[in-house]
């Protein structure tokens, strides 16, 4: 049986293909569009599913969409008749792109896949979030947590998931509690991202970035827009906030009032904590600091929601297992705290925990729930987009007339890339399938040098052309991961083998690995398994070899404002458009300054 998943129409537009309940592809349009985000009708991720699936659209069993349209049509036209004349320049826009698109989704489908209407399936927006953590998951039951901006109408669920592996029992995925629009956690943190200067749905790691640079001091002023009950439900004050009548501004001339004027996008920004620049402004300086504060306010007072939150689960289900999705669930600092304070013992998110993941979990609740198919499925990692053969990779070299050098012999590769690694060169590390999700786990990476403390700023900067206060992980391979972070049994806890926890740097590695180490002494860890990547742990491996530090320092391979690469051109572009020094494809080396060996045994020799 094949089903095929989509999700689209708000951001990061994706396709899923399951056959029998296994996934077979996952990818997001933005990776083949080149369009961050992009939010389109999924025509081409939906093209490379079925490609890789080996199967024509007319094979397709179900394909089911991951919400249902004319609600959330309903949800927007309530409220913007509820908030009008507030609301009058939001809603012909909006009425105009349902009116046009959006409400004819099944025509659509029918359209690009030719296949008839009984076949085309809706499930609800937080449905299809919960089912991507839970049957996603190894567990056979868990209390499930969704939380996000909003879909139809929820922004906040609690539910709990059962299934069985052996189909002699039935499978459950219900939600017993709900917060609705526009009442919105997820919208709440977006509205404090644009007030930072970031852009929203983009910059919302932005603001979890900047927090550690300065102390929650402004709680109480957060808290007087959120209030929270002990059980983790929450109200806001709408005063305080536009989203729910504007699409232009997050929030209110009242919420400025509270907290001041709003950063200047783009504005430098340094602090005591990020080291100060030969001269700066005394003022830019006070000013940054209070921004970073109000980003530490809001990072606190989330996580503490959600802590009351996944209490109030636990209390309702008395599991010990718990599944986290929707875009909230990409706070890796809050869901380091939920491991550690808190009842349960394992916690589960899978990859693409926002908008994306809801095009494999609505594919998963239709055969799981609705077709009551047992699981046959655990995602152990996130290698499920596209892959290019060795012909494509020399004909996208061929195109730029690059030089380059085929290592087929591994140790050689690995030997190479890891000395150039050691002695100071940048490497866009390109491998395998692209990931699922929006994190780089070592197939389509930026990878350096994390005992230099200079290559933060060296990669933020002459690479990613980014901000130099964003951190980066520390790539380990997950039997060493506890030397070097406070984290035990990571074997157990996939979230840290998705780049999805943070976690304390033990106190005597910190200055060994200082490029990874945030102003907190924290780090957004990636577990490197050698069962699920073989070829990056024994790139660390070597690298540690050379060093005796078993880390690299991991970014995704993209430039500022562009997804992550996914084909070899796109990995060519980037390399040749920064400071990249070596460009690995395969086994396909480029270095930008001449020959692989004669490279290496240069700086080797000149090291000594």
């Amino acid at each position: 049986m094949h089903i095929l998943g989509i999700s689209c129409y708000f951001h990061d537009a994706a396709a899923a293909l399951l056959r029998d309940g296994i996934l077979v592809a996952a990818t997001e349009e933005e990776r083949f569009s080149r369009k961050k985000h992009d939010y389109g009708f999924p025509r081409r991720a939906i093209q490379f599913c079925l490609e890789r699936g080996g199967i024509q659209a007319d094979e397709l069993d179900y394909v089911v969409f991951y919400e249902k349209p004319f609600v959330k049509f309903q949800r927007i036209l309530q409220s913007s008749l509820a908030t009008f004349p507030a609301s009058w320049r939001a809603f012909p826009e909006a009425m105009t792109h349902w009116i046009n698109e959006k409400l004819w989704t099944r025509n659509l489908i029918q359209e690009t896949l030719g296949i008839p209407a009984d076949r085309i399936l809706f499930s609800e927006h937080h449905l299809s979030h919960a089912a991507s953590a839970f049957f996603c998951s190894p567990y056979p039951d868990a209390a499930v947590i969704t939380v996000d901006g909003v879909g139809e109408w929820t922004t906040t669920t609690l539910g709990y998931g059962r299934a069985t592996w052996d189909g002699t029992g039935r499978n459950e995925l219900t939600i017993s509690s709900e917060i609705q629009f526009p009442h919105s956690l997820g919208l709440l943190y977006s509205a404090f991202t644009a007030f930072l200067g970031f852009e929203v749905n983009e910059g919302e790691y932005k603001v979890m970035g900047m927090a550690p640079y300065g102390q929650p001091k402004y709680e109480d002023r957060v808290r007087q827009i959120l209030r929270v009950a002990r059980d983790g439900s929450f109200w806001l004050d709408l005063e305080y906030l536009s989203y729910h009548y504007s699409d232009r501004h997050s929030f209110s001339r009242k919420f400025a009032r509270l907290f001041g004027r709003p950063r200047v996008a783009e504005s430098e920004f340094y602090t005591r904590s990020t080291g100060l620049p030969p001269a700066y402004d005394q003022r830019q300086l006070q000013s940054n600091e209070y921004y970073a504060d109000v980003a530490a306010s809001i990072q606190r007072v989330t996580e503490e929601t959600l802590l009351a939150m996944a209490r109030h689960a636990y209390e309702q289900t008395n599991s010990p297992r718990l599944c986290l999705a929707g875009g909230v669930a990409y706070n890796s600092v809050a869901n380091g705290r939920l491991l550690r304070e808190t009842p349960f013992t394992d916690i589960y998110v899978q990859p693409a925990a926002g908008d994306s993941g809801g095009a494999l979990g609505a594919a998963l609740y239709a055969y799981h729930v609705l077709l009551q198919r047992p699981r046959a499925f655990v995602m152990e990692h996130a290698y499920w987009g596209a892959e290019y053969s060795n012909r494509e990779i020399e004909d996208a070299l061929g195109e730029q007339h690059l030089a380059f050098e085929r290592l087929d012999e591994e140790s050689e590769l690995l030997d190479e890339v890891a000395t150039a690694l050691a002695s100071g060169s940048v490497v866009g590390w390109y491998q395998g399938r692209t990931e699922w999700g929006p994190r780089a786990l070592g197939n389509r990476s930026i990878l350096a040098d994390p005992r230099r403390a200079d290559m933060k700023q060296i990669v933020n900067e002459k690479i990613k052309f980014r901000e130099p206060f964003r951190p980066f992980a520390p790539s380990i391979p997950i039997e060493r991961v506890s030397e070097y972070i406070q984290m035990d049994n990571c074997q157990r806890h996939y979230p840290s083998q998705f780049m999805l926890y943070v976690a304390s740097v033990q106190a005597d590695k910190r200055g060994i690995i200082p490029a990874v180490t945030h102003a907190d002494g924290s780090s957004r860890l990636q577990a490197v398994s050698r069962q699920t990547n073989p070829r990056y742990a024994a790139l660390i491996d070597r690298f540690a070899d050379r060093t005796g530090v078993p880390v690299l320092l991991n970014t995704s391979f993209n430039l500022r404002g562009e997804p992550m690469v996914n084909s070899p051109a796109n990995a060519i572009q980037t390399f040749l458009a920064s400071g990249i020094d070596w460009l690995v494809l395969g086994s396909y080396v480029v270095c930008k300054s001449g020959s692989v060996k004669r490279r290496n045994a240069a700086r080797v020799s000149h090291a000594t």
